[in-house]
């Protein structure tokens, strides 16, 4: 066949390869055998942006793929089915090493040599995700999707949601285990989110342990620029050993021999990674296809759940002090008065007004002053540790001591006081009440309250030249 003239009939960038194929039914070398302007304008001469960075050679005729592209396995196995098994590809997909999308077309083509296949390779390129694209599925892909979207959205019960997806997807790629793990390169952790476990051996406590945040961030390296890293086979094995021989020992040391990696990519960010080992490689491409749109959807999910955490923290916190604000306070107050939080057998309500914080203000300046309050706050953790710790406004604190002894929190107040009297130690002024009726809470809000401002004047009259 003259493949020259096969691919000029297109308009859309096009190029026929070819794989070898070794007595095994492994696969060989994959080399570009002709291409059509198009496809030669992208390697010569690349526009500004997308490829640019890659694709900057000469195109010469039977060359080895990997002289434009950094090898890939998902594309390889790909090639390998389409030539030889004849199964046409279509995927729409934003690999990393690309700033852009690729809608891409294999097809099988005819070959008149028993161990070389040929398919034809159609692209073209959308700057941004292309919604209509993405959701031309097939009726078993789509279904799958969709039914991710349902659990997902359809409960308020984020982690059962997502256990139950990744336990479907266990199901789909007949894997022996499959993981959502999470990257948190702040306290460069690697933590399970959700997990499932289909061999009855609990291999989850082999594969990951402690120290595996420094394997996991090894994983963008590994999967080379493409959307995901597919080990299907000893060959695939022996890749995965160039690329990266500490994972690759880690897997075999315990047996793994098949492997399904997805990132997790929300925007510029890897927010984690969808995991299956020892799954069934006649379903991979299956697997491929259900995963590249599926990982969108929980990816998105998670980053929105993250932020909503994220938002009741900074809702609830004091960003001066880190301890919880008022706004906090008064939602657990709320929750005691409603009856949502049962009120404990015993509890202790202590408020704290921080002395001389004006003066602080006045002579050294608010900086000053901001550096006290922290002072403050550090001081009500260490010595209340066991206690919530409310900043209620201002230079005033709360505190909540559920099942403490009343003995216990007198100890610690007479200690603030103490140490209050040191002109060099943090000053508070602290009142307690305690409740062994479980009494209204309000009230015993009340009445510590006026028992801080009996002990604030008590120590001003002490120390008179301290009040400014």
């Amino acid at each position: 066949m003259d493949y020259q003239k096969f691919v000029d009939g297109f308009e859309l960038t096009t190029c026929i390869i070819s794989v070898e194929r070794f007595p095994d039914g492994s696969y060989g070398s994959i080399r570009i055998v002709a291409g059509n302007k198009p496809y030669i304008d992208s390697i010569e001469n690349p526009f500004n942006g997308a490829a640019a960075h890659m694709l900057n050679n000469k195109f010469v005729p039977g060359s080895p793929y990997e002289k434009y592209i950094p090898k890939d396995l998902n594309f390889e196995q790909t090639c390998y089915r389409c030539a030889f098994l004849k199964k046409p590809v279509h995927t729409y997909l934003k690999p990393d090493r690309f700033d852009c999308w690729i809608n891409q077309y294999i097809m099988p083509v005819e070959s008149d040599e028993p161990d070389i296949g040929y398919c034809s390779y159609t692209l073209d390129i959308t700057m941004e995700a292309d919604a209509g694209i993405m959701t031309n599925l097939s009726a078993s892909t789509a279904s799958s999707v969709l039914e991710t979207c349902i659990k997902l959205r359809g409960t308020n019960d984020f982690r059962k949601a997502i256990n139950d997806v990744i336990t479907d997807i266990c199901a789909m790629c007949d894997a022996k285990h499959c993981s959502l793990l999470l990257i948190n390169d702040e306290d460069q952790t690697c933590s399970v989110l959700a997990e499932a476990d289909r061999s009855g051996e609990n291999e989850k406590r082999h594969v990951i342990g402690d120290g595996f945040y420094g394997i996991a961030k090894t994983w963008d390296k590994t999967i080379a620029g493409s959307n995901c890293l597919i080990i299907q086979s000893e060959q695939d094995m022996l890749i995965l050993k160039e690329r990266n021989p500490i994972w690759h020992d880690s897997l075999k040391s315990v047996g793994v021999n098949t492997l399904v990696l997805f990132p997790l990519r929300h925007g510029e960010k890897t927010l984690g990674y969808i995991w299956a080992v020892d799954f069934d490689p006649a379903k991979a491409q299956n697997i491929k296809e259900t995963l590249e749109l599926t990982t969108y959807f929980i990816a998105s999910e998670i980053a929105n759940h993250q932020l909503l955490k994220q938002l009741a923290v900074l809702s609830s916190m004091d960003l001066l002090t880190g301890i919880y604000n008022r706004n906090a306070m008064n939602n657990r107050i709320e929750k005691f008065v409603s009856g949502a939080e049962p009120i404990p057998d015993g509890y202790g309500i202590i408020f704290a007004d921080l002395n001389g914080l004006k003066a602080v203000n006045d002579i050294e300046g608010h900086i000053a002053g901001d550096e006290l309050l922290r002072n403050a706050s550090a001081k009500l953790k260490k010595i209340f540790p066991d206690c919530d710790i409310y900043r209620a406004g201002g230079d005033e604190f709360m505190l909540i001591a559920p099942d403490i002894p009343e003995e216990e929190l007198e100890k610690r107040i007479d200690r603030i006081r103490k140490d209050s009297e040191d002109p060099n130690e943090i000053s508070l002024a602290v009142g307690l009440f305690y409740d062994s009726n479980k009494g209204d809470i309000r009230d015993a809000m009340k009445i510590s309250d006026e028992r801080m401002y009996k002990d604030k004047e008590a120590y001003y009259r002490k120390f008179p030249e301290r009040k400014r």
